[in-house]
């Protein structure tokens, strides 16, 4: 029962996916006599937390409950008060956590105060499930940057566009949907100056209810970025240019008078610095970048460490054509052992499409993921 109630917290921590950055998703539920008395889910950065929620809809019948919940209980003073002294305050008899807060300012404060206040404390149930939960916050809490995710759609043949540069559209219907709701729930979205001169895309969400627009990341070295692109005159999004510092001024002063920021860096010789880029939009609180490039950045952010995560679209179709590009440019491996490795991959069909989610191995943030997802186990 324990693990089904903590399933359940699990549950409903994941309705405000995409709202609460830069904080973590969080489902709590109070269970008395058998009875779940109370439940509730962190729902956006700024307001209260699960446990708050959780403890309102009990009332009085939180006193002598044990709560389950899907991270460590805070213990800080922030833009809300610590959980853990509301949990205290109530008289909760027990609580059950998934994992404990790799957030600094927390990590392991909450669970003390409440084994100090004669609380049991029991931590470690479905941890690993927690931590995938809030891959996105793990990686970005504890190295500050963000969590890259790298999305790209081809044909059976591996080809992302006609020899012609044509690609619309290479999935059906049911996969550009799901793109959207992807896209609904990253901080970011990146892509290449190259796409947007060749496709003038928006970088929105395109949902039937509407949904969160992703901030614009252009990775445009010499601030090419035409001054009636969509991505610059729509509104509905900020956009951001990576611009190198070799890009000309009078460029980059007309984007920022069209209220793009346009970020200066590192001239390097395939464009700009992409580490770069991604610590300053880690310190701009964008905690995930969801890239939809074309081959040269593709391979320039994989290269640079920079990707986490893939989704993988193929779809049933037969391009051709040996100057048709494909999903990944650059130099590439030397030799096939040498080629980039996914790990706790999953295939979906979506429609008659096929979709391969995976996790790059062995890069930075991954194993601070894993070892997150056993912190705190007993």
């Amino acid at each position: 029962m324990d693990e089904y109630y903590m399933r359940q917290a699990l549950t409903i921590a994941q309705y405000a996916s995409g709202r609460t950055s830069p904080n973590p998703l969080v489902g709590a539920v109070i269970v008395k006599n058998g009875r779940i008395v109370g439940q509730g889910w962190h729902r956006k950065a700024g307001t209260p937390h699960a446990e708050i929620h959780a403890l309102a809809q009990a009332g009085d019948l939180a006193k002598d409950a044990t709560v389950y919940v899907t991270l460590e209980p805070c213990s800080h003073h922030g833009r809300t008060g610590p959980c853990a002294d509301a949990l205290i305050a109530a008289g909760v008899k027990k609580v059950v956590v998934a994992m404990t807060d790799p957030n600094p300012l927390v990590a392991g404060n909450g669970l003390t105060r409440l084994k100090e206040a004669g609380i049991e404390v029991v931590t470690g149930l479905l941890a690993a499930e927690a931590a995938k939960l809030n891959e996105v916050f793990i990686k970005w809490i504890s190295t500050g940057m963000p969590f890259g995710v790298l999305k790209t759609a081809m044909s059976l043949d591996g080809k992302i566009a006609a020899y012609t540069g044509h690609s619309k559209w290479i999935t059906g219907s049911p996969a550009r949907q799901f793109v959207h709701k992807l896209r609904d729930t990253y901080d970011g979205i990146l892509v290449g100056i190259g796409t947007v001169l060749a496709d003038d895309p928006e970088l929105t969400t395109r949902l039937p209810h509407g949904g969160n627009n992703p901030t614009r990341i252009i990775v445009d070295s010499m601030a090419r970025t035409p001054l009636t692109a969509k991505v610059i005159t729509d509104g509905r999004a900020p956009t951001i240019i990576a611009a190198s510092c070799a890009a000309p001024a009078e460029r980059v002063e007309a984007l920022r008078s069209r209220g793009a920021e346009v970020l200066l860096l590192e001239k390097t010789p395939s464009g700009v610095d992409l580490r770069q880029l991604f610590k300053l939009l880690g310190e701009k609180r964008i905690t995930s970048v969801f890239v939809e490039g074309g081959a040269a950045i593709n391979a320039s952010l994989l290269d640079a460490n920079l990707i986490d995560k893939v989704y993988w679209l193929i779809a049933p179709k037969i391009i051709g054509g040996k100057t048709a590009p494909s999903p990944i440019g650059g130099t590439g491996a030397t030799t096939a052992d040498q080629a980039i490795l996914l790990e706790d991959i999953t295939t979906h069909s979506i429609d008659a499409d096929v979709l391969i989610t995976g996790y790059i191995a062995g890069r930075e943030g991954r194993d601070v993921y894993r070892t997150c997802g056993r912190i705190g186990e007993s």
